[in-house]
């Protein structure tokens, strides 16, 4: 693909026809949504589109282009998300930095499934974190996709034998972490904590895969309450929802790390579950180790959210009256 520009107008010229229809999607809804969000204008003749309107948009524009047509050319999917993705990382990509047509996204993370590409500039720098760091804290709200990356991360690596197993934990605050008491193998026990995790894995190996490395130790289900006294070498570790965790058993997670190990921990500060009173590790964490040498942070925001985008909408919602009821209560104690 190669492009030629004016003042006005970008052209645009795609070298396989045979994808333009899923670049452009049913009814062109790939391109009118390119036009509403970036202002611009796009029409298209044969392998051809024309992009018209300010420098900027013609060349956010381009730029989406090309890594749609890209993901394409690379057997991937273009759908909803996609799109979403690409729009983000151009509307924050320096004009200087665009991208060419056709060039590879930034960073892909290929699972056997699917191939995971960042959908905001936080993810994209969150996976070069995880890639060039042993340890990773990933903070921020729900959806945001800072744990389903981590597991991408962890199975990519796992598939290239860089680690030899995946360890995934996450505490269960809602059976106090006793979890004797529920019926069940321990996998058993834990499964409605650990369900996100499971989903992840479950988009990135095929369901017989996961089952077998299950069996085999090569995934391993490891509740935080049975984390003690273990060294996690050879490891990729995820620690989620690590907002309930106590300082205690942060400590304890944390010190677990052994050779050629990874850890991932993720979770949001903004909705602990802890008993009234009761400090989160997290919290406690990220003010004791950010900036220390080797241990890097990478915080997501509403922005960030990859779901459906009336969840960034309830979140700035409740933020906001969340901040309303802030300044009230500063206010009442000031007088």
């Amino acid at each position: 693909m190669r492009a030629q520009a004016d003042h006005a107008t970008s052209i645009v010229d795609f070298d396989d026809n045979r994808l333009l229809p899923q670049l452009f999607g049913e009814h062109d809804r790939n391109l009118a949504r390119i036009e509403k969000r970036l202002g611009v204008t796009v029409s298209t003749r044969g392998n051809r589109v024309a992009l018209s309107g300010p420098e900027p948009g013609r060349r956010a524009a381009k730029d989406v282009l090309g890594r749609l047509y890209q993901r394409l050319r690379l057997g991937h999917d273009v759908d909803d998300g996609a799109v979403e993705g690409a729009l983000r990382m151009a509307e924050h990509r320096p004009l200087e930095a665009t991208a060419a047509p056709g060039d590879a996204p930034d960073i892909v993370v290929r699972a056997r499934r699917r191939a995971i590409v960042p959908r905001s500039p936080n993810q994209a720098r969150y996976l070069a974190l995880l890639r060039d760091h042993e340890m990773v804290f990933g903070v921020g709200p729900a959806g945001t996709g800072k744990t389903y990356l981590a597991v991408a991360v962890a199975v990519a690596m796992l598939l290239e034998g860089r680690i030899d197993r995946i360890v995934l934990s996450r505490p269960a605050v809602e059976a106090g972490e006793r979890l004797g008491f529920l019926p069940g193998d321990m996998r058993e026990k834990v499964d409605p904590y650990l369900r996100p995790l499971y989903d992840a894995l479950h988009d990135m190996l095929p369901p017989e895969q996961v089952q077998k490395r299950l069996e085999r130790g090569e995934i391993e289900i490891a509740p935080l309450a049975y984390m003690r006294g273990r060294t996690l070498a050879d490891a990729f570790v995820i620690l989620d929802e690590a907002q309930n965790t106590t300082v205690g058993q942060m400590k304890m997670l944390l010190t677990r790390l052994g050779e050629n190990a990874r850890m991932v921990v993720t979770g949001d500060p903004g909705q602990v579950d802890l008993p009234r009173g009761e400090t989160s590790g997290l919290i406690d964490a990220l003010e004791l180790l950010e900036g220390r040498k080797g241990i890097a942070l990478q915080r997501f925001e509403n922005a960030d959210i990859v779901r459906h985008p009336l969840v960034a909408e309830v979140l700035e919602a409740y933020d906001a009256r969340d901040r309303r009821r802030r300044r009230q209560a500063r206010g009442e104690e000031a007088r």
